[in-house]
């Protein structure tokens, strides 16, 4: 059974950084394609970032230029390094399969942005 468990959340001010963390149960991590997504209060979920399995990236609008994903499959690992962090950025982030699956989502790592 595939277990991912998110980290490296917190509180931050506008302009500011984090690095998110992913970890993965089971072996089939190197072979997939793997995203961030987060939730906002009264927002449906979103893609962030994604990364296929040999490292091509991939970008919601509103990040290019601010974050940068990245895997570690030696460590069945993939990061998220946030750059000049927005308020609007305040959201759970959870990292999961890109297409995600339902059955794998974790607790996610709560991101807060102070203006």
């Amino acid at each position: 059974q595939v277990q991912l468990v998110e980290s490296g959340g917190g509180l931050v001010q506008a302009g500011g950084s984090l690095r998110l963390s992913c970890s993965a149960s089971g072996s089939i991590f190197s072979i997939n394609a793997m995203g961030w997504y987060r939730q906002a209060p009264g927002k449906q979920r979103e893609l962030v970032a994604g990364i296929g399995s040999r490292g091509r990236t991939n970008y919601a609008d509103s990040v290019k230029g601010r974050f940068t994903i990245s895997r570690d499959n030696a460590k069945n690992t993939v990061y998220l390094q946030m750059n000049a962090l927005k308020p609007e950025d305040t959201a759970v982030y959870y990292c999961n399969f890109q297409p995600s699956w339902d059955s794998v989502w974790g607790q996610g790592t709560q991101v807060t942005v102070s203006s």
